[in-house]
């Protein structure tokens, strides 16, 4: 009678497949992060995000972002991008403009005449990118680029929620009001059910500067 035996390696192998297999089945687990300020109030606008430990899929169609001109302000004044996301600088306002950042994670410089629009930019470096305007000095405005498809902004009640598959993630939280030098808020997660986290600031915000009126103190300069 032949006998067979099943080496180490493919014992190893199989078992490799078979936990494989187990994770390909497990049901995707739910995750809400509440973010609040620190005296306990909810901060809207704030960038959420769930980075895999075994790192993001490719991306496979070229995403699209804006970051306008208006009312000689970026609009909007801070914006979450996925990195390799294409991001449009049309000037809505009748004045010229000249966009520029000296971030590492993207630098670049855009002069761009009144109604008009230059190619689109790839931010392919995950990062924050701070963007200001030659012409204007107090304009400025920031784009955040991650390296993950689970991110969103929190809504009015400081809320995001993800639906992502079991495993290891880093959440991340940031705002360029957060206290300087520029701070991402990280917390390790093993997912493995559903939750449901709040995530205090230890410190104070920055003032909010996306609110300040250029015409108080510069009248109708162009």
């Amino acid at each position: 009678m032949l006998r067979y035996y099943a080496t180490p390696l493919i014992i190893l192998l199989a078992g490799l497949c078979v936990t494989a297999s187990v994770r390909a089945q497990s049901p995707p687990v739910t995750v809400s992060v509440t973010v609040l300020d620190n005296t306990g109030l909810p901060l809207p606008g704030f960038a959420v995000s769930l980075t895999p430990a075994e790192g993001a899929a490719p991306v496979t169609d070229t995403p699209h972002a804006v970051m306008d001109q208006i009312n000689r302000q970026f609009a909007p004044h801070f914006l979450i991008v996925r990195k390799d996301t294409q991001v449009r600088f049309p000037n809505s306002d009748s004045i010229k403009h000249q966009v520029y950042s000296f971030s590492a994670a993207k630098r670049f410089a855009l002069l761009l005449d009144k109604d008009s629009e230059a190619d689109p930019l790839t931010f392919d470096t995950p990062g924050v990118v701070e963007l200001g305007c030659n012409v204007h000095d107090w304009m400025l405005g920031y784009i955040y680029v991650v390296d993950t498809p689970y991110f969103s902004a929190s809504d009015d009640k400081g809320q995001s929620e993800f639906v992502v598959p079991p495993g290891s993630y880093t959440l991340s939280i940031y705002h360029p009001r957060m206290q300087e030098p520029q701070e991402i808020l990280r917390r390790e997660l093993t997912l493995t059910k559903n939750q449901t986290l709040r995530l205090p600031l230890t410190r104070a915000l920055l003032p909010d500067f996306s609110q300040y009126n250029a015409d108080d103190e510069f009248g109708q300069y162009e």
